[in-house]
């Protein structure tokens, strides 16, 4: 278990430190400021992939990073209000792409894998990823006149 924990520490200060640049770069948000936020939104996922791993139900560590991080800042628990100021000055785009960049990487090595599968899987991907983009284009697009921005 520690070895892990060393494991996702050393992953999560990588895109942690990635992120902070794509929040500078991107945003003008200077690290010094960002980096409380990102030390929550780090410990956030660390005490997350912590309980995955404790309690013996099983579930996605994503669904525990998100109850630690609704749990953390909620109105009445102590220090929320400090840890929504700090994570505020964290763009969510500069955090997801690292993360995306890294799942670029990981699918680009088993792309050898992923052909195994045949056309058909590949046919398949195709259909999912298009109907993804169409129906997400037909919700922004219904929401957005539902606004009257649009």
């Amino acid at each position: 278990m520690l070895k892990n924990i060393q494991e996702w520490t050393l992953l999560l200060a990588i895109f942690g430190v990635v992120s902070l640049l794509g929040n500078w770069v991107g945003y003008d948000i200077m690290p010094l400021e960002a980096i409380p936020g990102m030390i929550v939104l780090v410990l956030i996922c660390l005490v997350g992939l912590i309980l995955q791993k404790l309690i013996p139900v099983n579930i996605p560590s994503v669904a525990y990073v998100a109850i630690v991080g609704v749990l953390a800042s909620m109105p009445w628990m102590p220090g929320s209000e400090q840890i929504v100021e700090w994570t505020a000055s964290v763009n969510l785009l500069a955090l997801a792409t690292p993360i995306l960049a890294y799942a670029g990487i990981a699918i680009g090595r088993s792309w050898t894998d992923f052909v195994q599968l045949g056309w058909r899987s590949i046919v398949v991907a195709v259909c999912v990823m298009l109907g993804t983009f169409l129906g997400s284009a037909l919700i922004a697009e219904l929401v957005l006149r539902i606004q009257g921005i649009i």
